[in-house]
């Protein structure tokens, strides 16, 4: 079946059954690797991508249910959140072995975008199910913060 899906910014139309699921359209299809399969049960977030700006769980979601909308995965993110997120992440070190670290910045920038002034009690609570086996947990709330500093300094937070 023919699907037409908007993946950063581009218009692409492939043959994939509706019930596929979007990571496996975007890593298999499309050639998009930044987006991880973790658990395939949207347990772990390794797999997040933003569908029309919210954090999605594309191991799960089937790419019938995205036709239509805007997805943007790790390699399209380039908001101001984006940007100060991943910039955040170098300037800090924040990832080990970096697995997770495309979802882990995907669900900061999508929390910056709608909060550019999270408590770390915010964070937390954004970035819930977003497990990372290196522990870097007190690294990615730190670079959340500089982020939000960053962009609050720049005039976009």
């Amino acid at each position: 079946m023919s699907i037409e899906l908007t993946v950063n910014g581009q218009l692409h139309r492939l043959e994939v059954a509706p019930d596929t699921p979007l990571l496996w359209t975007l890593r298999d299809h499309l050639g998009l690797t930044g987006t991880k399969f973790g658990c395939g049960m949207s347990l772990c977030g390794a797999c997040t991508v933003h569908v029309d700006g919210q954090p999605t769980r594309s191991c799960i979601t089937p790419v019938a249910a995205v036709v239509g909308a805007h997805i943007t995965t790790i390699e399209g993110l380039s908001t101001p959140a984006g940007r100060a997120v991943q910039q955040a992440w170098v300037d800090l070190n924040v990832p080990q072995c970096g697995y997770c670290q495309s979802g882990q910045i995907m669900s900061a920038a999508a929390l910056l975008t709608t909060n550019p002034h999270p408590t770390d009690s915010d964070i937390d609570g954004a970035m819930a199910g977003n497990i990372c086996r290196c522990a870097t947990y007190v690294r990615i709330r730190k670079a959340i913060h500089r982020a939000a500093a960053s962009l609050a300094a720049s005039g976009a937070g």
